[in-house]
């Protein structure tokens, strides 16, 4: 079962639209609430009069935080020193930080209504300065918390680099980049419904990624006992790091379901997920590298300035995870980060697909490039002479993390091989002599940090013959109806049709984490993976009791036990139940891209002639899954690198509020794709396997840029800021 290209069992619903969301679930007597938002960025809230908005009819309800003084604040998420003396208010107190911010909630008996409320509400501000930038805000007299510094956390990483490794380098790179801003653009924004159950408890439907963690926020927050609270998963449309919180709006609808006694449902529209919270990356970057003249680096310095947004709670530690991921693939001796997390008059940050690798990613992988180009070296050779070797493994790095196993030019050779460097450099250099549109080749290596904490599994044989498999972690779209049941079958060596798998429900689910930080099948397919094999050894046990023999001399074979010339099933040995909570280290799973570009000087066009992309995840458990995610996380690294971006106008307020302005990479601007694997087993877990599913957000970006630069022969190619819309590459070329 391990590495079979099982279909996905749950795309027959899907496809078909019969899966339920949330918005699908029917609850009796259900209202629907609309939130009032600011239309500044940053101000003084004077008044919210709610009372127009209850004279329109079939609004039960409509709410300012005056109106419900005990709301509580919205719980952290990350570094829980960064919120002192910064709540965040489910509904604005008497500032607002950010456009967008909830300043009131509207419940009324179906949303078109809710929102006729909500546009009757008539909301007083004044306006006060706004700052955008990290680095400015940094260094602004204005505060966003008055008496405290708009920097919210800061950290150092590593060691400073003795002055004379400086000043005696061969050559020395200093650049800046800037990761921008990127929306979490799921199919399905963030929806949540909250039911009111006899005896004071809860059932709350929520598009989530962490249910047991959503359940604890909220009991913490309303003072609930936490088994009074039941939360459940339904399908969920897409999530990328955006929907493992406990957003402010949650904790109103709740407030809300409470004091009306009645069910309350709230769906995110396109126009409020586009202005978020949340949004993903957003960094200033400064680096500098110093090398001798055969291209060995021997210090590193990354200082990054990271824009967390009007509250740091989901945002401030992001930067952090940049920090530790800063040196990628390569062993250089002095290593050191400076990072701040900044809070700013804009949306507050979240994980993003990659969530602060990509970040790192880009730093480094540029940066080499350059120095290679500077040096007049091949970028592959450069980093093959930077590379730590497969030998050092585990390698502790300068940042403190300890990468667990790795071959790094393994996948750099299958990444050239498969683009065909040596005849794209032919082509290249014909293109140059002819006078026609350049094209260049560039190339990224990525070493990413999978898999955190411990997870629950559970494997239990039932009387039919079939087996069910309980899970704490959450799918939202990662397969794991198809890819958990392969795990459980592959131990028990049954039919995977037989294995049906339970999570998403606290319920059903005693303890759970969730699904987030590639960590699913590391972790969570690794517990099913130990329960399943528990489950046999206490078939053996129990079957050698029945007979009076020694265990050893008990056979499991396919479901069935054999020895003393007699033989059971699993099933005649049911109800019969193992569990397992597992935690092994994180996990470090790396590879190599390659992009072949052609811009056109004259538009600034760039067209991705071919993509090779070159993953290594360990043990693959189902490749047409990882497949399906390695496509869409390449996709995702395109949009950064060539679309996507959050645009605020001065004043603060986005000028991305459709899917008009905030473009998306579509099927049409697919490049050929061409991806491969290498395997390197992690040995921290019995299924070998490492996170997959972030790597083309990683992976990709810098290589397109990289490529970019090499097309256009720039001498400074950090002119070329993502995304590379036709205007940058335009400029940059001139």
């Amino acid at each position: 079962m391990i590495g079979a290209r099982l279909p996905r069992r749950e795309d027959a619903r899907l496809v078909r639209g019969a899966g339920q969301y949330v918005a699908d679930v029917r609850v009796a007597g259900c209202l629907d609430g609309a939130f009032v938002r600011s239309s500044l960025a940053h101000g003084e809230l004077r008044d919210v009069d709610t009372s127009p908005a209850l004279a329109v009819p079939g609004v039960h309800a409509a709410w300012s935080h005056a109106d419900l003084p005990y709301l509580p604040p919205a719980p952290p998420m990350g570094d829980e020193r960064s919120i002192d003396g910064r709540p965040w208010p489910s509904l604005a107190v008497s500032r607002v930080r950010y456009y967008g911010e909830p300043v009131a909630l509207v419940v009324a008996d179906d949303r078109y209504v809710a929102e006729d409320g909500r546009d009757a509400v008539q909301v007083c501000i004044d306006p006060l300065p706004v700052l955008l930038d990290p680095t400015e805000s940094a260094a602004s007299d204005v505060r966003l918390f008055p008496g405290l510094s708009n920097v919210a956390a800061e950290r150092e990483f590593g060691t400073a680099a003795a002055e004379d490794v400086w000043h005696g380098a061969a050559m020395l790179i200093e650049a800046r980049y800037r990761q921008q801003r990127l929306v979490h653009t799921s199919i399905e924004p963030k929806a949540i419904l909250v039911r009111p159950d006899s005896g004071g408890g809860l059932t709350i439907w929520a598009s989530h990624q962490a249910p047991h963690r959503l359940r604890r926020d909220l009991a913490g927050a309303f003072g609930l006992d936490e088994q009074r609270i039941r939360v459940i998963v339904p399908d969920v449309g897409g999530a990328f790091g955006g929907k493992s919180e406990t957003w402010p709006e949650y904790l109103a609808v709740v407030a809300a379901a409470r004091r009306l006694d009645r069910p309350v449902r709230w769906l995110e529209d396109r126009a409020e997920a586009l202005a978020g919270p949340p949004h993903g990356r957003g960094q200033n970057q400064r680096v500098r590298l110093a090398a001798d003249a055969t291209g060995r680096i021997l210090a590193y310095d990354l200082e990054i300035d990271a824009d967390i947004g009007g509250y740091p709670h989901t945002g401030s530690f992001m930067p952090m995870a940049t920090s530790m991921m800063a040196t990628g693939a390569y062993a250089i001796p002095s290593v050191h980060v400076r990072t701040r997390a900044i809070v700013t008059n804009s949306a507050p940050t979240a994980p993003y697909r990659g969530a602060g690798r990509p970040e790192a990613a880009a730093a480094i992988e540029r940066t080499v490039e350059l120095l290679a180009r500077r040096l007049g070296l091949d970028p592959a050779e450069v980093r093959r002479r930077n590379f730590i070797a497969p030998a050092d493994f585990p390698y502790r790095t300068q940042t403190g993390f300890t990468y667990d196993s790795g071959d790094y030019a393994a996948t750099l050779d299958v990444a050239l091989r498969e683009v065909d460097i040596e005849h794209w450099r032919s082509e290249q250099s014909r293109r140059r002599a002819a006078g026609l549109r350049p094209i260049g080749i560039g190339l990224s290596t990525y070493v990413e940090r999978s898999g955190t904490g411990e997870e629950f599994g559970a494997v239990e044989a039932c009387p039919d013959g079939t087996f069910v498999a309980v899970s704490g972690c959450c799918s939202t779209g990662q397969g794991h109806e198809t890819s958990f049941p392969q795990v459980v079958a592959g131990v028990l060596d049954v039919d995977p049709g037989l294995v049906r798998l339970v999570e998403k429900d606290t319920a059903a689910v005693p303890q759970g984490v969730g699904s987030y930080a590639s960590r699913s099948m590391q972790i969570g397919g690794a517990a099913l993976f130990r329960a399943a094999a528990k489950l046999v050894s206490a078939a053996r046990q129990r079957s050698a009791e029945l007979w009076s023999v020694p265990v050893d001399e008990v056979e499991y074979r396919a479901g069935s036990l054999v020895g003393a010339g007699c033989s059971l099933t699993l099933a005649d040995l049911a109800p019969l139940r193992a569990e397992d909570t597992f935690g092994p280290p994180e996990a470090f799973p790396f590879g190599a891209y390659a992009a072949v570009v052609e811009v056109d000087p004259e538009l600034g066009d760039v067209s991705i002639l071919r993509l090779v992309a070159v993953d290594d995840y360990g043990v693959v458990v189902n490749p047409l899954i990882v497949d399906g995610q390695g496509y869409g996380s390449i996709v995702q690294g395109i949009g950064q690198a060539l679309y996507e971006g959050v645009r605020y106008g001065a004043d603060g307020v986005p000028e991305t509020l459709s899917l008009l302005d905030y473009l998306l990479p579509t099927v049409a601007e697919l490049p050929p794709l061409r991806l491969a694997e290498t395997c390197t087993p992690n040995p921290n877990t019995p299924l070998g396997a490492k996170g997959a599913g972030e790597a083309g957000c990683i992976g990709a970006p810098p290589a397109i840029l990289n490529a970019v630069a090499d097309a256009l022969q720039l001498v400074d190619p950090t002119a070329l800021r993502m995304p590379l819309t036709p205007r940058t590459c335009w400029s940059a070329a001139r």
